[in-house]
């Protein structure tokens, strides 16, 4: 093989073929479109001279060969990638700015115990807070911009997803709200004047999406924009706001607000961290990755304690 005619852009593909065993998620993950990533399959297989990837049944799977190239690949990119990043990251020296991409819950919740550790340990860093606008503001250009996005599980072309905490859904009232307890109960849950949440990017609260799917509707008095306008509100009047249980232990002091647990059950919600995969190994992403996962561990194991 002539290697000054190899693009390593193709191993690139590989290692994500050879991770994902699917066309789609490989182009996903490197940030190709799925014909890019297909057109990059089939240049491997001529010069490999291996299929790499079969279809068997409904699904792909990898040859014996290609399995015998996951590890050594992985290490070799390594590192091809070493070779061109800096050793360290002087967080205590740098005046680095970050720009991050979140929904409201998550300012509330992470910004203030990350920010704690950012101006102990980096006095000099900003970080730049823009508000989550959805997935259709994430055009190539726009991406590029972004250091990190906190969102739901939702998939973002040209970055790696890891989980960052989970929570679970209540119901949020002022204390002394006349309906109380007895919104644990299905009929009284239904009879009451909810706050709806409304993020941009989405069409409905995703709690009425989760209902309707189980035949069921609530009474919708007011929408909203996002879940700290819906606290607020339930704390000053007798609407009910289907949120995060999380936020409403965090703002629950401050506004007098009590956490009703519904009759119905949405199940584990799931906030993850998104970064760019051209910032893989880049040592100041990973400094500011480390810190947020920390931060993410850090109110999982409180939510423990404190059950």
């Amino acid at each position: 093989m002539n290697l000054s005619s190899l693009d390593l852009n193709l191993l690139v593909a590989l290692d994500a073929l050879l991770r994902e065993a699917n066309v789609s998620r490989a182009a996903m993950r490197i940030g190709l479109s799925q014909p890019a990533a297909s057109h990059a399959l089939q240049r491997l297989r001529e010069l490999i001279g291996d299929p790499l990837l079969v279809r068997t049944g409904a699904r792909m799977e990898l040859t014996p060969r290609a399995l015998s190239l996951r590890v050594p690949l992985a290490q070799t990119l390594d590192q091809v990638r070493a070779l061109f990043v800096p050793d360290d990251f002087d967080a205590a020296r740098s005046e680095r700015q970050f720009r991050l991409m979140m929904p409201d819950l998550a300012v509330e919740l992470l910004m203030p115990p990350l920010m704690e550790k950012v101006t102990r340990l980096a006095p000099h860093v900003t970080i730049d807070v823009v508000p989550w606008r959805g997935p259709a503001i994430f055009t190539v250009e726009f991406a590029r911009t972004i250091d990190m996005v906190i969102s739901i599980g939702n998939a973002f072309k040209g970055f790696h997803r890891q989980l960052l905490y989970t929570d679970s859904d209540a119901l949020a009232v002022r204390r002394g709200h006349p309906l109380g307890s007895r919104l644990k109960q299905r009929d009284t849950f239904l009879k009451a004047r909810h706050v709806a949440v409304i993020i941009r990017g989405q069409n409905e609260d995703l709690i009425d999406t989760w209902l309707r799917a189980k035949g069921i509707e609530r009474r919708i008095a007011l929408i909203v924009p996002g879940y700290i306008e819906a606290l607020h509100v339930a704390a000053r009047t007798d609407l009910v706001a289907f949120v995060p249980r999380r936020l409403i232990a965090a703002l629950s002091k401050q506004l007098s607000l009590a956490t009703v647990t519904p009759p119905l059950d949405p199940g584990v919600d799931e906030q993850f961290m998104f970064y760019p995969t051209r910032a893989q190994m880049d040592p100041s992403s990973i400094w500011l990755r480390k810190l947020m996962l920390e931060t993410g561990r850090e109110l999982d194991r409180n939510r423990r304690r404190g059950s």
